[in-house]
């Protein structure tokens, strides 16, 4: 597995592990202020983890596909994925 990979595979576990905290906070009644930072902290981890794996897959999907002659349709997949992104 590629360094990028396995670094977003460990930040979605580390997320996953949050998240589950996070339930638990609400289901004990904690501080919401609390529980906000925590689902903040989780988000943070996740958007590292796509940011990983889409540079993952620059590095490696894309740059092959322009030797192939398919890297405008990979381009326009990355660009999708940004779009949305950037409306969030």
């Amino acid at each position: 597995m590629v360094e990028d990979k396995k670094k977003a595979l460990q930040a979605l576990k580390t997320s996953k592990g949050q998240i589950e905290g996070i339930i638990k906070m609400i289901e004990e009644g904690r501080y919401c202020v609390d529980i906000s930072n925590q689902i903040i902290a989780a988000q943070s981890l996740l958007k590292k983890a796509n940011m990983l794996i889409l540079k993952q897959h620059l590095n490696h999907c894309v740059k092959n596909a322009f030797i192939h002659d398919s890297g405008e349709e990979k381009m326009e997949e990355v660009m999708g994925i940004l779009e949305k992104l950037i409306d969030k």
